[in-house]
């Protein structure tokens, strides 16, 4: 892979292109190298922004600074490393603004990101207890276990 860097004067867009080989791009989705996938993750996530609230003040948050997703009694809920916020998106669209990303979904309610997981252990009747980097433990259930293994590395 060769890296090229330009520089744009103050006034151009900067702009990021990557070049993928024709037959890994109209094949499956996983032919694309896991480097490139890591970067195209990075790039969404660290452009990437929600809009919250917390104690009726709105803020924008980055993705890749949201632990997890969850919806509760039809309300919404964004996790950061110690503040819970309130957003208007509905676990679908949460989902679909973080196709492509290192966010799955760990659960019918929770979208979680896999980044700010410290380990994972085996728990009850094959669900995953995800420990994160905050020390919260957050389950993983059956149905989406095998999702987050791929993530990490673990499964193909």
């Amino acid at each position: 892979m060769k890296i090229r860097v330009e520089t744009v004067s103050p006034t151009q867009e900067e702009e990021i292109i990557l070049r993928v080989g024709e037959q890994r791009l109209q094949g499956a989705p996983e032919e694309i190298s896991a480097l490139t996938q890591r970067i195209v993750q990075a790039l969404r996530s660290e452009s990437e922004e929600l809009v919250i609230w917390k104690d009726e003040a709105m803020y924008r948050i980055k993705l890749k600074d949201i632990y997890y997703f969850e919806v509760m009694e039809r309300r919404s809920f964004v996790y950061g490393k110690e503040d819970v916020y309130e957003t208007k998106l509905k676990l679908y669209e949460f989902e679909e603004k973080t196709r492509g990303t290192s966010f799955f979904r760990a659960s019918k309610s929770m979208v979680l990101n896999a980044d700010w997981i410290d380990y994972v252990k085996p728990s009850l009747s094959g669900r995953l207890e995800a420990v994160l980097f905050n020390g919260e433990k957050v389950m993983v259930s059956r149905q989406y276990a095998s999702q987050l293994k791929k993530l990490m590395g673990l499964q193909r």
